[in-house]
């Protein structure tokens, strides 16, 4: 450890670093080997870019493929159930590796453990569309997944074990960057993969930034020692009741809508049966000495704000820019080349913005449950201006809107990092990453669930509605069919065929009404749910101050 990591260490206390790989141990834990982390300099440069990299193409990946599922179902030949099965398995193989990866980066070294798994998501891509069936399908993309999802907690580890603790503030936005950046890049890469690089490259365009990525981390992140050891005081029966609880209330949570929720035993068995087991997982977790999620720390303020907070923002920052995919998919048929530009959108500026709300919040006087705030503020004008959606809405009529999300979710992003660390002793860095990076893991799944759960319900009820506004008042329903005919009546010469074709346009109209009621009941709940992020941020949290200021100091 170099003199100004260890005096920032010693000097603040109060804002520690979490998922590190420390010397300091729980009593009942194996005596770590000491471990010399270099001075930092251009090499452990290359090796934080090459984590980031690895981490934005596992996102790429994730998003990118699920985009294009249409066009892998044509492929290989599969139903709409195979798919949502296949996305279910991604997402299950994501949220276990997810809880995990803290652990095993300490266990296997982060050097090598990060190489095994970027290589691994390499590998299962290049064999993809060389699956002979659809058994061989599910069980790449659960590997992938869980592979994808070991990645993820990563960079936050590397970049925060070796980058200066005056630069601390600087990895929190490199571990955003992978939040905000990679998952709105994945809409331009399943463009350009779907309707321009052929269908291979539907799994292939995270090769060549995954060969990036290896030769990068090789290179520039330091060689560790197994730390093999650690297996005795490993969480068994934690992993025995987590790892099929988890997978059984993430599929539970991803196929709901599909399997009309408490209609299917299925999804009966799988949410009771998850749910009792999860149960267990927790009960074992607060009694064990060595825990994958240690509950105690859920009793400080800050540490329960950023867990809540993560699983809020995941929802609100991946439906505002969700909904006006799936709108202009349904409504006017946009394939996502047309939409690609919404994604990128956000994606670009965070270049630019993560790096200026660091040098912000490195300030002294700058609070950030202020920055929290304005952030989330801007989030809820962007939702309120959504509200009024109308079916002739077109890609431009959302540019400003998610303009306000690219700078809402950059200043939102980095104080809710702030409040993860903030009173967190260097051994409990591994917990703190697996509870935060599971829960943001299965709110990435819950989104989905939102999305298609509520658009149908709501779409359902704005149908009866009008429906019925229409059966009461046969006057409009005369005079709107009327108006249809005389339309039609150019194109359709025969009567009868005509006022077919006018009742099917009047159902198409109803629909459209219908869907676009719904999109706006959908803003407005993402609206009331930062509204009451924005309540708990000024009740909840404690002020937390920069690392820049407690090396000052």
């Amino acid at each position: 450890m170099n003199i100004q990591t260890a005096d920032f260490i010693q000097r603040a206390p109060s804002f520690q670093l979490p998922a590190l790989d420390t010397a300091v141990n729980p009593p009942s834990a194996p005596i770590a080997p000491a471990v010399v982390i270099p001075p930092f300099g251009p090499r452990i440069i290359v090796g934080m870019i090459g984590a980031l990299v690895a981490v934005i193409m596992s996102a790429v990946n994730y998003y990118s493929t699920d985009i294009n599922m249409g066009d892998i179902q044509g492929g290989f030949l599969f139903g709409h159930d195979e798919a949502a099965w296949a996305r279910s398995l991604f997402e299950v193989g994501t949220v276990i590796g997810m809880t995990f990866a803290p652990w095993c980066a300490i266990t296997f070294s982060l050097r090598r453990f990060c190489l095994v798994m970027t290589a691994t998501m390499m590998i299962i891509g290049i064999m993809f569309p060389f699956a002979p069936n659809i058994e061989v399908f599910y069980a790449l993309r659960l590997l992938q997944g869980m592979s994808g999802g070991f990645l993820t907690p990563i960079l936050l580890t590397v970049a925060l074990r070796y980058c200066p603790p005056q630069y601390g503030l600087f990895a929190f936005a490199a571990y955003a960057l992978s939040s905000n950046f990679g998952p709105n890049m994945a809409l331009p890469a399943a463009a350009w993969s779907s309707d321009y690089g052929g269908y291979p490259w539907i799994f292939w365009n995270i090769v060549p930034f995954s060969a990036i990525s290896i030769a990068a981390v090789a290179y520039g992140i330091p060689k560790d020692p197994l730390r093999l050891d650690r297996f005795k005081t490993f969480d068994w029966v934690g992993v025995l009741a987590g790892v099929p609880s988890i997978s059984a209330l993430v599929i539970a949570a991803s196929q709901c809508d599909r399997l009309n929720w408490l209609s299917s035993p299925l999804f009966c068995f799988l949410l009771i049966g998850g749910g009792c087991l999860f149960c267990f997982f927790l009960v074992n977790e607060w009694f064990h000495p060595e825990p994958i999620f240690n509950l105690r720390i859920l009793a400080r303020p800050n540490f329960l704000h950023s867990v809540v907070g993560i699983v809020a923002l995941v929802v609100i920052f991946l439906g505002v820019i969700e909904i006006p995919i799936f709108f202009l998919s349904e409504m006017k048929g946009y394939r996502p080349t047309d939409v690609a530009p919404l994604a990128l959108i956000i994606a670009l500026p965070q270049l630019v913005i993560l790096p200026v709300v660091s040098a912000i919040l490195n300030i002294e006087k700058v609070d950030c449950r202020l920055i929290f705030a304005i952030g989330l503020g801007l989030v809820a004008y962007s939702c309120y201006l959504a509200t009024f959606i109308t079916s002739d809405w077109i890609r431009t009529d959302f540019y400003f809107i998610v303009a306000l999300l690219a700078l809402g979710e950059a200043m939102a992003i980095l104080p809710l990092l702030m409040f993860v660390v903030a009173d967190m002793a260097p051994e409990e860095g591994p917990y703190v990453s697996a509870m935060f990076n599971s829960m943001k893991g299965f709110a990435s799944v819950l989104i989905r669930t939102l999305l298609e759960g509520l658009g149908h319900i709501r779409t359902q009820y704005h149908s009866s509605i009008i429906a019925s506004e229409l059966g009461r008042n046969p006057l409009a329903y005369e005079e709107r069919l009327a108006t249809l005919n005389h339309h039609l009546g150019s194109a359709i010469g025969d009567e009868g065929t005509r006022a077919d074709a006018s009742l099917e346009m009047l159902a198409h109209q109803v629909h459209a009404q219908s869907y676009t009621l719904a999109i706006a009941d959908m803003y407005r709940l993402l609206l009331l749910l930062t509204l009451a992020m924005i309540v708990l941020t000024g009740v909840l949290p404690t002020r937390v101050r920069p690392p820049r200021s407690a090396i000052a100091r």
